[in-house]
């Protein structure tokens, strides 16, 4: 091999597979925090995701209880618009990805 043989040869180029994160089920979770009543929470569950009473009430106890609670599950881009809209009422609100799915 000459030497402009070897400084012309290129390494061959590896390829990543990159996923996109946008699709797939993604998880808005409520996480618990010591500022927000817990009346105040149904009420956001309520006006946020059309939540009856009852199952408001269900979520809002999980967070209490549990220290979060999944109240959605969907396409990130909605995902992430439910999470803006719960952080603008000020609930700690974040995503994850749904693993099981």
């Amino acid at each position: 091999m000459t030497i402009d043989e070897a400084q012309t040869t290129t390494a061959p180029i590896s390829e990543t597979a990159e996923t996109t994160a946008l699709v797939g089920p993604w998880k808005v979770v409520v996480l618990n925090d010591p500022v927000n009543l817990m009346s105040y929470v149904v009420l956001v569950f309520r006006k946020v995701f059309g939540f009856g009473e009852s199952r408001a009430r269900k979520h809002m106890l999980e967070v209490h209880e549990v220290g979060r609670s999944i109240v959605w599950c969907g396409l990130r881009e909605q995902a992430e618009h439910f999470a803006f809209i719960l952080q603008q009422w000020h609930l700690t609100a974040i995503l994850e990805r749904n693993e099981t799915d």
